[in-house]
């Protein structure tokens, strides 16, 4: 067992505890309190002096290990840009958890992401949310696939407009990704039909990844960041009546209304990178309190290796500053991304049966002077800012 004592617990499921203690058994929590009962004398034991015991930091929308830090075009695999539907890829077949990028974000209280394909592609292929500490990456997994990454805007028709090939517009992305959609619907009904007839049907490896998201078990994860492109890819996941996450939503707080009323959550940033192309032109950090005080769910992102993942928590601080506030930015960066990545019944808050994914901090982590002091992933202390020198 291992005993956290003497800490500002905020469990992001309720009001923060003072003193509070948090008891881990193995890879889970058992007890959070004032005090705890069960903790046997001989139990390991961490003294948090005051810092601020959280659930460990999440990333919504991320490319960590799959474009590497220091591995130029050998670590690149972000974007397969040699055919703009690519549906049946898999992020787990491209993760690195060798990237020195996975250490950082530990370092940072940073314990899980969502990782996949970059936005390439019309449609990119299969995102996965894993912890960021291990070396095995089937080890890692929480959940995979966990969405399907699609994307709307400047990237699909860069890469493929100036080579002059399909789709060079707007037009033609949409229009690419309503025929995959109706082709990879028709596969997954005359499936449903053959099982529930109990006949043969002709597997394809290709339409089969579909599945989950024609199920709504996983969402589409919308590349969007124009506010045209907001209302493209909300038409199209309404007409097939799929769950979404709109991931960027640069220009969200000009629609507010619509994203409202579509009920889908906004994965917002990376905001601390530069104005860098015209779909960003009006990026800020006011839209994080816009959307979330008109009820939409969010996420603070940094779109990993955009931002770098250790900012996470300074650019949730930023968004604070500027209307989000202090307690839904901090929300934001651990129960809110479970929730909208699905893994809330294991990850972003302290309770009773949770995975022990715990973040302990020197004081607020939205601070730029706050220190992650440890952090601990399944139960395991993987970073302790007293013995670990890197």
């Amino acid at each position: 067992m291992l005993l956290i004592k003497n800490g500002y617990v905020l469990t992001m499921a309720g009001k923060p505890i003072r003193n509070g203690c948090v008891l881990i058994d193995g890879s889970k929590i058992i007890s959070v309190g004032k005090k705890v009962d069960a903790c046997p004398s001989a139990c390991d034991q961490i003294d948090a002096g005051g810092g601020w015991v959280m659930p460990g930091l999440i990333d919504a929308h991320s490319h960590i290990g799959i474009t590497e830090e220091k591995k130029s075009i050998e670590g690149d695999d972000g974007n397969e840009s040699t055919e703009p539907i690519t549906p049946y890829l898999r992020a787990i077949d491209a993760i690195n958890p060798m990237d020195p990028a996975f250490h950082s974000a530990i370092k940072a209280g940073i314990t899980s992401a969502m990782i996949g394909p970059g936005s390439a592609n019309v449609v990119g292929g299969q995102f996965a949310f894993i912890k960021l500490w291990g070396r095995c990456l089937d080890d890692m997994i929480v959940l995979a696939p966990a969405a399907m990454k699609v994307a709307f805007g400047e990237n699909p028709k860069a890469t493929y407009g100036e080579s002059n090939e399909m789709p060079s517009t707007r037009m033609g992305i949409a229009a690419m990704l309503r025929e995959e959609l109706t082709k990879a619907k028709r596969y997954y009904l005359a499936k449903e039909a053959a099982e529930r007839e109990g006949k043969d049907y002709d597997f394809d490896f290709e339409r089969e990844c579909w599945i989950p998201v024609f199920k709504k078990e996983i969402p589409l994860k919308a590349h969007v960041h124009r506010a045209d492109d907001i209302l493209t890819a909300i038409r199209i996941a309404k007409e097939f009546d799929l769950r979404m996450t709109l991931d960027h939503c640069t220009e969200g707080h000009l629609i507010i209304d619509e994203i409202k009323a579509s009920g889908f959550p906004a994965i917002i940033g990376p905001t601390l990178s530069s104005r860098n192309k015209i779909e960003v032109q009006y990026m800020d950090f006011k839209e994080y309190g816009i959307l979330n005080k008109a009820g939409v769910k969010i996420a603070v992102t940094t779109d990993h290796p955009v931002t770098r993942i250790p900012c996470l928590a300074i650019c949730a601080g930023l968004a604070a500053r500027e209307g989000l506030g202090i307690d839904e930015a901090l929300k934001a960066i651990t129960i809110y991304p479970a929730e909208i990545c699905g893994v809330s019944g294991r990850l972003g808050s302290l309770e009773i049966g949770k995975d022990a994914d715990i973040a302990i901090f020197s004081g607020n982590p939205l601070e730029v002077f706050t220190q992650t002091l440890y952090t601990i992933v399944n139960g395991k202390i993987v970073y302790n800012s007293f013995t670990d020198d890197r």
